[in-house]
C-alpha cells in the first residue's frame, strides 16, 4: 500500500495543507499517521477529496458530505438528496439562462433609450413580478 504525506496530497488533490489538516480535524479524511510532523494518507484519500470537491461544488454543505460516506469510510450516497440538489441547479440554470439572455439584450438593444424597447419593458415587468412573488 502506497502512502503519501500531506505535501504530496495537497500537490495531487490541489487542496492546500490547511484544509487537509481541518478536513481531518472534522472527521472527512484520516491520516495513517506521520512521519515526523508530516502526516501520512493512503492513497485513496484523493478519490474521497475528489467526492468532497464534486459535493461542495453541488452545494452540499461540509457536514452533508461527511453523511454521504458510511462508517467504513465509502462512499454511502443518498440518491434522494441529489435527486433534489440536481432540481436546485436545474432551476437555478434556468435563472441564469433567461438574466444571461436579459443582459445581452439591454447591451445589444438598437432602441436609442431602453424604456423605448418593448423587450427591456417586458424583461422589467417580469424581474418585478418574479421578485414579488418571492417576497410572499
Amino acid at each position: 500500500m502506497k502512502i503519501l504525506d500531506i505535501g504530496e496530497v495537497a500537490q495531487q488533490s490541489g487542496v492546500s495543507p490547511s484544509t487537509l489538516r481541518y478536513y481531518e480535524e472534522i472527521g472527512l479524511i484520516a491520516s495513517v499517521g506521520r512521519n515526523g510532523l508530516r502526516r501520512q494518507f493512503k492513497t485513496d484519500v484523493l478519490l474521497r477529496l475528489s467526492l468532497i470537491a464534486l459535493g461542495k461544488s453541488a452545494g452540499f454543505s461540509l457536514v452533508e458530505i461527511a453523511s454521504m460516506f458510511g462508517k467504513d469510510g465509502l462512499p454511502d450516497l443518498p440518491r434522494g438528496s441529489l435527486h433534489v440538489r440536481a432540481d436546485e441547479l436545474e432551476r437555478q440554470i434556468c435563472n441564469l439562462t433567461v438574466l444571461k439572455n436579459a443582459l445581452r439584450h439591454v447591451a445589444d438593444c438598437p432602441a436609442p433609450s431602453h424604456l423605448e424597447c418593448p423587450t427591456f419593458q417586458r424583461l422589467l415587468a417580469t424581474a418585478s413580478h418574479r421578485k414579488k412573488s418571492k417576497v410572499k
